[in-house]
């Protein structure tokens, strides 16, 4: 199916940016979206945590968020989709305009606050799906929560049967009092309570948890402790940054909210490489933050990532550069002598050995 996104992106720039957002997940979900028009190079393909993945290129939490076209989304071409962040209730997250395009600086503001239909819908659309493909869910806790506990433990109890990976978001900016949910103690208590609620499921799916970018060394320290300590399966590296780097341009750099995209691929992927470390390469890790060609998801991948995310570049490039991502990252690989994207995972930290799969 040809490439439609040059001919709708005049018009998708032409709205709001949440409106702009709901008619391409719309249309995606409705078969605009077409297919991945060639099969993934085999040097792409890696078994991680039990499952297949295709390509290591995911889509990251944040443009599916109540599982309205997940599959659909698959046929694009990604390894894997994450949907979310939902939560227990349903919840309209914060006041509009809640989401701003720094076009210069090849970036995204938001602070929507978890915007979510909730986990009875979620539930139904994941119990219909044929799972032909990975897709993870994303979990959070509704903001008038006084048991942030009790509103992850819903979320891993419910869908731990119908989801490929599990993750668990302390790390938005846009909530008020999640990321103090990322110290030290209060995330043991947290991770060894959901690890819990997992096992009572009967069902296995890897427990993921998705942290700031925002965290200083000590605090990066403590996750890597917590993340081994509590047999969790692997790390998020990272979500949105409340910092604004200098350099841009944006009038709209000033907006409240996480900023995501161009700006954000060096500190997050300079913590990715942090966390490989601290961890000694024994927990797979996702790098997203920033990518927007093949070098963003090769240097991910240098860095310590098992796998990758984007967004915020398909904003600004559509679909289609999913598949220039995927070509000119296995041209690379081979370039530089590898037989696979595994053998590449932090080839730029020396020191660690890989983590098992």
């Amino acid at each position: 199916m040809p490439d439609f996104y040059p001919l709708v992106r005049p018009l998708l720039r032409a709205l709001p940016p949440e409106a702009a957002h709901r008619l391409t997940l719309k249309g995606v979900a409705a078969g605009f979206g077409g297919r991945a028009r060639e099969p993934d190079p085999p040097i792409l393909a890696q078994r991680r945590w039990g499952r297949e993945f295709p390509n290591p290129i995911g889509l990251a939490a944040g443009f599916d968020k109540d599982c309205e076209a997940p599959d659909a989304l698959l046929r694009l071409g990604f390894g894997f989709a994450e949907i979310g962040t939902v939560t227990p209730r349903p919840q309209p997250g914060n006041p509009k305009p809640r989401v701003f395009r720094l076009e210069a600086d090849g970036a995204l503001i938001n602070r929507l606050g978890f915007n979510s239909g909730g986990l009875d819908g979620v539930v139904t659309r994941l119990s219909v799906r044929t799972r032909r493909g990975i897709v993870g869910v994303n979990l959070g806790k509704n903001r008038d929560s006084t048991d942030p506990i009790a509103d992850y433990a819903e979320g891993v109890r419910r869908t731990a049967a119908l989801a490929d990976y599990l993750v668990v978001n302390v790390s938005s900016p846009n909530t008020p009092g999640l990321r103090d949910l990322q110290a030290r103690e209060t995330l043991e208590t947290l991770l060894r309570a959901l690890v819990a609620a997992r096992a009572e499921t009967g069902a296995s799916p890897p427990l993921l948890l998705k942290i700031a970018p925002d965290l200083v060394a000590e605090e990066r320290a403590d996750i890597a402790a917590v993340a081994l300590a509590t047999g969790i399966d692997g790390i998020i590296v990272s979500n949105t940054t409340i910092a604004r780097p200098k350099g841009l341009t944006s009038p709209l750099a000033g907006e409240a909210g996480g900023l995501s995209g161009r700006p954000l691929f060096a500190p997050s992927t300079a913590m990715l490489a942090d966390l490989y470390r601290l961890t000694g390469g024994r927990l797979p890790l996702i790098g997203v933050g920033g990518v927007a060609s093949a070098a963003d998801a090769y240097g991910k991948i240098r860095a310590g990532a098992s796998l990758v995310q984007l967004y915020t570049a398909l904003v600004f490039a559509g679909p289609a550069l999913l598949q220039q991502i995927k070509t000119d990252l296995a041209k690379r690989l081979r370039r530089d002598g590898f037989a696979s994207v595994t053998e590449a995972i932090g080839a730029d930290v020396p020191s660690v050995v890989q983590c098992a799969s």
